[in-house]
């Protein structure tokens, strides 16, 4: 009994161990192909790098104001006889736009004018008079100081008259009127908005540390959300003289030309303040940069022999200085040179010596003005 026992316990191991070993080899073939297998190099973008002459800038937020902007409103009292305007109209200097009653002061007028033209003959009769000797003099000094006064007295009506008769002062487009006929309407009332468009103001503010780069006669370059695709071109025509002291900002005024007058008083605008142009400056995109806290990078891929001894496309690791950016570019100072192919996309996945694939299926953005889509 226990040699039958003995001789099955044999078997069983026996069995185990066959299993293991036919378990252990195909282990071994595995790893032996997993050796043979290596997966394929990383598929990369790339740009080559270039020289280009760099238009740094400034951007900041302004607001535009009228280069002339009132809101037309009366001198004096009175009541609206007539309009002679449409609302958001465009009027000329000059143009008239509304006239109050004068009726009272037309009638002041006439009878000024009947007292004029009678101390007007007076004085004509004293000054033939007085070349004969027959009057004395101080009566013809008081026949000429009644006329003087009568004349006065028909201008100051002419002048009440002219000032209930109000006019465009400049060249401008109208806003919404705010007068009816038969209004009456006080000392200082709004009748409509008046603003000139054309050139057009804008303000805006820039740290002190920049009042070195700007001076008056730069070029500006500005674009307004709401009207899309559009640049205006203007020039910096004043700077404050004093600096706030409270943001350390200073204060800054450019003449904007505004020919389709599409840009209108009150509306917020991007500033581009054009500095003068650097050139020589090598630009990569922002995708390019791998960003960390102590050293900034790009990979760049050189013609070198792979880890199998074979030529190949192998990434380097270059730490880089940056510069300015301006829209989907990025300025380098150091560690790219003209010339190195540099990667744009797939960097996240890379380290130096690495083997990789160039394929240009998929391009990043390089524009220096990028055309953002409204989604």
């Amino acid at each position: 009994m226990l040699k039958r026992m003995s001789v099955m316990l044999v078997l069983v191991f026996l069995f185990i161990a066959g299993i293991a070993g036919v378990k252990f080899a195909l282990i071994m073939k595995g790893m032996a192909m997993g050796k043979l297998f290596a997966p394929p190099p990383p598929s990369v973008t790339i740009i080559v790098a270039k020289t280009q002459t760099w238009q740094p800038v400034l951007s900041v937020i302004g607001s535009l104001k009228a280069v002339n902007g009132v809101t037309v409103s009366t001198d004096l009292a009175g009541i609206v006889s007539e309009i002679a305007f449409e609302s958001g109209a465009s009027v000329k200097k000059g143009d008239l736009l509304v006239r109050l009653d004068t009726r009272q002061e037309a009638a002041q007028l006439r009878s000024a004018e009947a007292r004029r033209d009678l101390t007007e003959a007076n004085l004509d009769r004293q000054r033939e008079l007085i070349s004969k000797k027959a009057v004395a003099q101080t009566d013809f000094d008081s026949a000429n100081s009644e006329f003087r006064q009568a004349d006065a007295a028909v201008e100051q009506a002419r002048a009440m008259i002219a000032r209930k008769t109000i006019l465009a002062p400049f060249d401008g487009l109208l806003g919404i009127r705010q007068a009816n006929v038969g209004q009456y309407l006080n000392v200082g009332a709004s009748i409509v908005p008046l603003q000139s468009l054309d050139p057009i103001y804008v303000q805006f503010a820039l740290p002190q540390q920049h009042l070195d780069q700007v001076a008056a006669g730069g070029k500006l370059r500005i674009s307004a959300s709401g009207i899309k695709g559009e640049e205006f071109e203007g020039r910096i025509s004043a700077i404050d003289s004093l600096v706030d002291e409270s943001t350390r900002n200073i204060l800054i005024q450019g003449t904007v030309a505004n020919p389709g007058e599409k840009l209108r008083p009150g509306m917020f605008v991007n500033v581009e303040v054009l500095l003068p142009e650097t050139p020589g400056v090598v630009a990569v995109p922002a995708s390019s940069i791998n960003y960390a806290p102590l050293r900034d990078s790009v990979f760049i891929v050189r013609d070198k022999a792979g880890p199998d001894g074979k030529p190949a496309q192998v990434v380097e690791e270059h730490f880089v200085k940056l510069g300015p950016s301006r829209g989907d570019q990025v300025s380098i100072l150091s560690g790219v040179k003209e010339g190195d192919r540099v990667v744009t996309s797939g960097a996240f996945k890379l380290q130096s010596g690495l083997v990789v694939k160039i394929s240009d299926l998929i391009r990043p953005g390089n524009e220096l003005n990028p055309n953002v889509p409204d989604t």
